[in-house]
Formats: structure tokens, C-alpha cells, sequence
């Protein structure tokens, strides 16, 4: 297992030797100026050659015969047996963008292309690359740690990005935690030229099918039972495209199951395809608890899985939290972190090398968090720009209002005129790329939790065990004709994520399939009371954080108390300090 990284710039030895600073590795004459990064988990390959190009990357594709036919089609076929990094260098050699555009999969590839740097991220941003410019030179890893310990860059935090983390429990964009590195965003191709300047060009972006100005289309003004039945049984066969594709072959596959419909309806797309056993795993925090063991066990038995329930203890989770979220290139508050990470150990611990998961459907197909955003927008005064990206932060109901009481004085001075978060969503949230408001909440959550969230979280904690995470309903085509989709076969009345059910209805029960959506009950606030509150206590209100200066004792201490504006989400809001804090020490910050 390994990460992957590159530098370019006009002077190829000095290139050479910010390589070997970052790798550790000692400088050499003439060698590639692309490498791995041994000991770090990850899926890297390379370095690839081609054309006088140099790549490395974290690359899996899913359509590799679709990528071989289109490279023989343009009289540039490709070794049948060469691996995904090599297949995807050659797509982009001989087709350009048209051959990403056509590649499916997760993949990051760092081109050397002379003096410059290329970095290319698949459509929905399943896996990672970080890049910054120091000493004359780019630099790009798959390893936000590299980074870190560049000695040309000299980083240190980035308090904007302190500010990002708090208002929606991850970074939904660009920004990192280290000062002067950035993230490549997903669906682009970023040029890094030797003059230090950067340009990006998007290859892929969903788009809805509606009519300009919020008029219905023609779709939504004949759409009837018959026009519905199209889109799901095209959908149908999207899905179980989808997931055929992300089946290992001639092993056994892994699936989460949470109980949920998203997960219920991929163990069931791979029973059905899949000639090998299919293992499916679900997560217990004590029978004390709601649980949606119940439905998970009806989907397992109903399927014929080999299913398997893990016990996750608070004891474990406080023994195990600052290793997993050191495993994190950003913190992500989510408390499913450690829970996360343990099922990766049974899967990989079964020998299966793939687990599939029913990440997606929310994001993708409308879940419930979109509801607040359309009860707002029935009530919001005015047509003012700015209304639904603040009601959009607001409705996360992180820290984002309490930052003035949460941050010190210095700190808000600081960020007094740094760009403000809400440049993260408001692009997503006017006409665009979509027309309906629906599409639009959906096309944010995508491009913002989808891919800085849910997807970076899968890909960490899994690779950290040597185990690939494929999510098929973030399938780039079934995106496509999700938001080619008329928003009302979506949000159906009051029954959310209608098309995707009715797609697979006649594979699941019904109580699966109709039921409303809980969701996982996670003890966050037990956790914090017990075995997590005094090492709470150690971190959040010790001289390490005292010294970063971030956050008010007096506020934190009032937050542990289950006081103050903290109320409702007592233990949600002291998850993000926590995890905060722990990743900024596992980073040296």
C-alpha cells in the first residue's frame, strides 16, 4: 500500500530535490520525478511513461473494455494487460478530456508533463489529490501529510479553514487545514504551469433536463404514470450496471448494510448479479438503543447474505478515535468514524478486498435533510442572494452559530476579513446547471458533502486496511439520470427518493422499501458523558489548545456542562471540537 506525488517545475534538479524532501527518498540524476510514498495507505501506482509524459496515481477504473475499445477505435490501442494508472495516462495521452469523460471509476492521476504538473480527479471525487508551490516548484500528493512536512512550503493552519470545519463538520471545498495547500476538486482537470499560474478545466458536471426560469419542462407537463415508469426502469438498469461493474471478479464481495433502503437495495443488486457469496455487515451500539438491526437482518435473510454484526463499545470508540481520525487528510465530525473503520478490519479481516456501501442515495436522489431548505424557501422574505446559502449553513446545525461565542476574540479578528463560507454553496444554489431548487439542493450536497465528506471517509478508512470502498449509486451515469430525473419523481409528495424505490421494488420487502428513514442512532452524547469525557476535558481545555488560541474555555467548558446555546445538539457540536482537535494534533498543528 502506498500514496503517490510529483513535482514539476523549469528547473528539473530542483524539482528532483523537492521530490526527495517529500518522499524522503535521496535525490538521483535523472530520475523520474514521480514516485510512491511507502508506508502511507493508499492504492498508488507508478511511475507510468507514455509520450514523454510521467504519471503516478490512485487510479481503479470500472469500464476498462469500454476505455480499451475507445483507445483501439482512435488507432492508439493499449496492452490489454496494462494496470488502470497506465490506461488512464493513455485516455488522456490520445483522447484528451473525452477520455477521462469516458473513464468510470475512482481515480486520481499526477501528470508530469514538462515543467508542468496535470492533475486529473474522477467525477465525484472518490479519491484525493492535495497540491501546493514553493521554491519555484509544484508539488502533488495523494498524501496531505507529505505536504505537511515539505520543508520548502513552511505551511502552518489555515484559521479559514477552522471556520469551514465548524460550520459544516468537514471542508467543502478547495481549502485544506495547511496554509497554501489546496485540494483538486472532482470532475477537473487542473494545469499547475511552470509560470506558478493554475487553470482548471471541468470535463464533467451534471445538469438537469428543466426549463430555464423555473418553468416545468416538457417532461414534468406530460409526465404521467407511463413518463415515470421510464425513468425508473431506465434507472433499473443503470443501477444493476453500476453495481456489476464494481463486483470483484471471481471473489467474494463485502456490503455495509445499515438497514437502509440505499444499502438494503445494493445488497440485494448484488445477490442478484454476483456469482460469488456476498458478505454483508451491520453495526451495534447495545440492544439499549434504537437500532435498525431488525431491518438489516430482514434484508440479510431475504437476500441470503452472509451476514455478520459488529458491537462498537464507547470504551472502543475513546480507545481508538485519535488513531482513525489520524488516518483522515481532513477531520470529518462524523461520528461513525471509529465504527467506520472497525467494519474495514472485519472485512479485510475475512479476506475481502472490496466492499461496496449504499453511500449516495441522499445526496443524489433527495433525502430528508433537503426538507428544511424547501419549508425556508416557502417562508423567506424577499429574493435576496444571500438568503438561501445562509439558511443552507444554518440548516446544518453545526457550530456555524455559535462561532462568535465559540472562537476567541483574536480568532474572529483574524478571519475578520477572510472570504466567508457561504462562497462554498451559493454558486450551487441559483440557476445553473439546474433549474428546479430541488436539483439544486441536491447538485450542492453532491459537490460539497458527497465529495469532501462521505466519499473521503469511505476511501481513508478503508484503504487504511488494504479494502477498496465502491459506492454504485455515485455511478457518474446514474448521477446523469438522477438529475435528468423531473424533481417530482425525487421528492414525490412526502415520500422521498421515490424513483430509486420504485426501481427496485420487486427486490426488497416492502417494509424495507416503504419505511421512513432514521437513520443510525449513534451515542455521541453517552459517549461524551462516559468513557470520552475526560479525555474531552484533557484536550479541549489543555495548554495545547489553550496555546492554539482557537476556541473560549469559558465556552467549552459551559458546552461540557450540556449548557448554553449548545442545546439541543449537545453532543454533536462537542464531536467537531473534539476531532478537531485531535486531527491538529496528529498534524502537528
Amino acid at each position: 500500500m502506498a500514496r503517490c506525488c510529483a513535482c514539476a517545475g523549469p528547473d528539473e534538479d530542483r524539482a528532483r530535490a523537492q521530490l526527495a524532501a517529500l518522499t524522503g527518498a535521496p535525490a538521483r540524476p535523472g530520475a523520474a520525478p514521480a514516485a510512491l510514498i511507502d508506508g502511507e495507505p493508499g492504492h498508488a501506482g507508478g511511475p507510468f511513461t507514455l509520450d514523454g509524459l510521467t504519471a503516478v496515481g490512485e487510479v481503479t477504473l470500472h469500464n476498462r473494455s469500454e476505455l480499451l475499445a475507445a483507445l483501439a477505435a482512435a488507432g492508439a490501442a493499449a496492452p490489454a494487460g496494462c494496470p488502470d494508472g497506465e490506461l488512464l495516462l493513455r485516455c488522456w495521452a490520445r483522447l484528451g478530456a473525452a477520455g477521462i469523460r469516458a473513464a468510470e471509476g475512482m481515480f486520481v492521476l499526477i501528470v508530469v508533463d514538462g515543467a508542468d504538473l496535470v492533475l486529473i480527479r474522477d467525477q465525484v471525487g472518490a479519491r484525493t489529490v492535495f497540491y501546493a508551490r514553493a521554491d519555484g516548484c509544484w508539488a502533488a500528493s495523494t498524501s496531505l501529510r507529505s505536504l505537511r512536512h515539505w520543508p520548502a512550503l513552511g505551511t502552518g493552519l489555515n484559521l479559514a479553514a477552522v471556520r469551514s470545519f465548524l460550520t459544516f463538520a468537514y471542508l467543502p471545498g478547495e481549502e485544506t487545514l495547511l496554509r497554501g495547500v489546496l485540494e483538486a476538486l472532482p470532475g477537473r482537470i487542473l494545469r499547475l504551469a511552470a509560470d506558478g499560474t493554475a487553470t482548471q478545466e471541468p470535463y464533467w458536471e451534471p445538469s438537469d433536463a428543466l426549463a430555464p426560469a423555473g418553468g416545468p419542462s416538457a417532461g414534468e407537463l406530460t409526465a404521467d404514470v407511463h413518463t415515470a415508469d421510464v425513468h425508473t426502469s431506465r434507472l433499473r438498469t443503470l443501477l444493476e450496471d453500476a453495481t456489476r461493474c464494481r463486483l470483484p471478479q471471481d471473489e467474494s464481495v463485502a456490503v455495509l448494510l445499515s438497514g437502509g433502503v440505499d444499502s438494503s437495495l445494493v445488497t440485494a443488486l448484488a445477490a442478484k448479479l454476483h456469482t460469488r457469496p456476498v458478505h454483508t455487515y451491520s453495526i451495534s451500539f447495545g440492544d439499549e438503543l434504537p437500532n435498525e438491526l431488525g431491518y438489516s437482518g430482514l434484508v440479510a435473510e431475504h437476500c441470503g447474505t452472509r451476514h455478520r454484526i459488529l458491537t462498537v463499545s464507547g470504551d472502543q470508540v475513546a480507545a481508538r478515535l485519535a488513531d482513525t481520525v489520524a488516518l483522515l487528510d481532513s477531520p470529518v465530525g462524523d461520528p461513525l468514524t471509529v465504527p467506520n473503520l472497525m467494519l474495514a478490519e472485519a472485512v479485510a479481516g475475512d479476506g475481502l478486498r472490496v466492499s461496496l456501501n449504499g453511500e449516495g442515495g441522499d445526496p443524489v436522489f433527495g433525502g430528508p435533510k433537503n426538507l428544511p431548505m424547501l419549508v425556508q424557501e416557502l417562508h423567506r422574505d424577499g429574493p435576496s442572494p444571500g438568503a438561501r446559502a445562509e439558511a443552507y449553513l444554518r440548516s446544518y446545525r453545526k457550530c456555524y452559530q455559535d462561532l462568535p461565542a465559540l472562537l476567541t476574540p483574536e480568532a474572529l479578528r483574524a478571519l475578520a476579513d477572510q472570504p466567508h463560507p457561504e462562497r462554498f454553496v451559493a454558486p450551487y444554489l441559483r440557476p445553473g446547471a439546474m433549474q428546479s431548487l430541488l436539483n439544486q439542493l441536491l447538485h450542492c450536497n453532491l459537490r460539497t458533502k458527497g465529495a469532501h465528506h462521505i466519499l473521503t471517509k469511505v476511501e481513508r478508512l478503508t484503504a487504511s486496511q488494504g479494502v477498496q470502498g465502491r459506492s454504485p449509486l455515485f455511478d457518474r451515469r446514474v448521477i446523469d439520470h438522477a438529475f435528468a430525473t423531473p424533481p417530482r419523481w425525487k421528492l414525490n409528495g412526502t415520500v422521498e427518493k421515490w424513483v430509486l424505490k420504485e426501481a427496485v421494488r420487486d427486490l426488497l420487502p416492502d417494509t424495507v422499501t416503504d419505511r421512513p428513514k432514521s437513520g443510525m442512532r449513534v451515542p455521541v452524547q453517552k459517549w461524551l458523558r462516559g468513557p470520552l469525557h475526560e479525555l474531552s476535558g484533557d484536550l479541549l481545555l489543555g495548554d495545547r489548545a489553550r496555546q492554539r488560541g482557537l476556541l473560549r474555555p469559558d465556552t467549552v467548558r459551559t458546552w461540557m456542562r450540556g449548557e448554553g446555546a449548545l442545546l439541543p445538539r449537545q453532543g454533536g457540536k462537542l464531536w467537531l471540537l473534539l476531532t478537531l482537535e485531535l486531527w491538529l494534533r496528529a498534524y502537528d498543528l
